[in-house]
């Protein structure tokens, strides 16, 4: 397995080639539901999850960003039965997470339903997750560090916590504009979304994996934050724009061409 480098391959077949328990950090999105065209792309769910618990360490997670499709009024529960299925695999559903999309799609009239503004983002751990490095956000305002919680039975109780720190971890609802719309890809991550999960679960030095890396977002980033990634795609054009996306980004940052991509 050649690391910093972008396979053209089905994702399934790759990943039977990887060891055991050798990737820290997925980060992906499936084309869930057949609402994209992919290139021909066969989604084979259940082998990938499978192949995707075997190669992620102990401590390691995935993050599964996934919507469902809406169809004779009633959404398909895709999403839902994705997750149980890691479960069974036996992940740990670690955090139900929102991608707030800031600019969205309106819906269309004959669904007779409001318009989508969110995709989930399960993240999945294998076991108790080694590492959580927490995106921190400023605070709007400052209560003197006191709090108060409820005992089952109803009580409240007051604590009172120290603190002088300006900011606190960011909630489980990340909002961003949607993926960049001038690369020749039909669903493109943003940027932002992948960094903050790569920053969240992994540190320098890691290795991100991508099995569906589509446009390349996910390996981009792994590499402008010093990890080490791997991006899988069954398209060829797909794979190219993924190689030339990280090569311009490194290039601009003054970083050495990675020779191995292709």
């Amino acid at each position: 397995m050649e690391l910093n480098k972008v396979y053209q391959g089905d994702c399934l077949e790759v990943m039977k080639t990887f060891t055991d328990e050798c990737i820290d950090l997925t980060v992906t999105s499936p084309p869930y539901d057949n609402l994209r065209d992919y290139n021909g792309y066969n989604f084979n769910f259940e082998g990938i999850a499978q192949e995707l618990y075997r190669i992620t360490k102990k401590g390691g997670v995935v993050v599964w960003v996934v919507g469902d499709q809406t169809k004779n009024f009633c959404e398909s529960f895709s999403s839902f039965k994705q997750a149980i299925y890691f479960n069974k695999m036996g992940f740990n559903l670690l955090d139900t997470m929102v991608y707030y999309k800031q600019n969205y799609a309106p819906a269309y009239p004959t669904l007779k339903r409001y318009a989508n503004q969110f995709e989930y983002m399960f993240v999945f751990s294998k076991g108790k997750p080694n590492t959580f490095n927490p995106i921190e956000v400023i605070k709007k305002e400052h209560r003197g560090g006191k709090t108060s919680f409820r005992k089952p039975d109803g009580t409240k109780v007051h604590k009172i916590v120290v603190s002088n720190k300006e900011t606190k971890h960011a909630s489980n609802v990340w909002s961003y504009p949607m993926g960049n719309k001038t690369i020749n890809h039909p669903a493109v991550f943003p940027e932002k979304l992948a960094e903050d999960h790569i920053k969240s679960w992994s540190n320098e030095g890691d290795l991100v994996l991508d099995p569906m890396c589509g446009s390349g977002t996910t390996c981009k980033m792994a590499k402008l934050n010093n990890r080490n990634f791997i991006g899988i795609d069954c398209s060829e054009e797909y794979c190219k724009i993924a190689s030339e996306r990280i090569k311009a980004a490194q290039n601009m940052l003054g970083f050495l061409p990675l020779d191995t991509l292709k």
